[in-house]
């Protein structure tokens, strides 16, 4: 954990302390341990399930509900593809993993799903949030309102990217409700999820998420990381046109948490549950309360998407399951990661004012059935 100075050192002691004598006395405070759920979407039956309704610490797991409102937004024709959106100081400050945007620039809508989807940016999610929320602290209100209609109970959204924030907690069972409801409400979009990398301004931007390589019939969802949440992943995958939804919290390291989620969804299409012992032998150890918190306040390491010069400078759908969403789009990549700074009145100030189309609330739909593709093919 880089602390760069001892007064920093201290300033993040004391206010771990102040924050601890708030997390103690709230039940639903993160606990940033391991959990797993795996769920048949068709039945609503749970598969598998390791304290699901654990708290615990989404990363950018939060992003699911930024591109839910981004989908919906699209879906009532508030919102383009090839809208182009705003770049403020705010959202060009986000620390990594990022776009690398620069404050007075534009970026099209699409460019900012894609870059939350592969490379987790920080910055994009953040020009969305302002631009249908008008702030992002007023995005994340929009977020837990929506979070409250989805039926996610344990969830609390602080902002619109996962940066730490001891305010931003999950379950399992609740980031599984969220999967589903992207692909029940918006089947027209859920490609997105299977995009590997896309071009930004002439850049190639990989993405995060290897398993959808080895994993037969995989096509998303989402990776996570911080020092506090551990290595996060939301999963679905389609087998002999029978889909499944997976949630695996606070992995030990990116393959475990790969190899796990792996295993869940394998024992998931063969109806048999996982056993809790492989859970917890790929989960992170809690550790002490403190040291959750100051991991909180502390320089997130991220996992940076490889770039390399591009020849592609169109968008190209991908299939379900094999190759690369390709789109226009680029950044620099930046390494290292910068300590992320809660909101204060001054920067708040900077945000954009909020706008008069502000995001409506989503009412639960009926039941949609999406398009699949079956896959013959079996994890080995």
């Amino acid at each position: 954990m880089a602390i760069h100075s001892k007064s920093a050192g201290k300033l993040r002691v004391r206010l771990a302390g102040l924050i601890l004598g708030a997390l103690g006395c709230s039940a639903g405070a993160a606990q940033a341990g391991y959990a797993a759920i795996v769920i048949d979407p068709a039945s609503g039956k749970v598969l598998s399930a390791v304290n699901p309704d654990e708290p615990n610490y989404p990363a950018s797991l939060v992003k699911l509900m930024t591109l839910y409102l981004t989908f919906h937004n699209l879906q009532t024709g508030k919102l383009k593809l090839d809208q182009q959106l705003p770049v403020s100081a705010w959202a060009a400050s986000k620390a990594p993993t990022k776009l690398g945007l620069r404050r007075g620039q534009t970026i099209a809508v699409r460019d900012c799903i894609l870059g939350m989807v592969t490379k987790s940016a920080n910055d994009a999610a953040t020009v969305i949030a302002e631009g249908l929320g008008g702030s992002e602290s007023h995005f994340a209100i929009l977020m837990n309102a929506q979070a409250a209609r989805l039926g996610m109970t344990g969830t609390h959204f602080d902002n619109a990217s996962g940066l730490p924030d001891p305010d931003n907690a999950t379950t399992a069972r609740d980031m599984a409700k969220l999967a589903m409801a992207l692909y029940r409400d918006f089947p027209q979009y859920t490609h997105f999820f299977a995009a590997k990398q896309f071009v930004f301004r002439g850049r190639i931007v990989r993405g995060h998420n290897h398993l959808m390589d080895r994993y037969p019939g995989m096509d998303g969802l989402k990776t996570g990381f911080t020092d506090a949440s551990g290595f996060n992943l939301t999963s679905t995958a389609v087998r002999d046109g029978h889909r499944l939804f997976g949630v695996v919290l606070g992995g030990q390291t990116a393959t475990s948490r790969d190899n796990l989620m792996a295993r869940l969804l394998d024992d998931g299409f063969d109806d048999r549950q996982t056993p809790t012992e492989v859970v917890a032998a790929a989960g992170v150890s809690g550790g002490s309360m403190a040291h959750r918190v100051l991991n909180a306040l502390s320089p997130i390491a991220t996992a940076e998407a490889d770039t390399a010069p591009a020849t592609q400078r169109h968008y190209r759908r991908g299939k379900q399951h094999a190759g690369a969403v390709v789109a226009r789009a680029g950044c620099k990549p930046r390494k290292g990661a910068a300590c992320p700074h809660r909101k204060t009145g001054k920067q708040q100030a900077a945000a954009p004012k909020k706008q008069a189309g502000a995001v409506k609330l989503v009412r639960r739909a009926p039941a949609k059935k999406a398009a699949v593709v079956a896959s013959s093919h079996k994890q080995k």
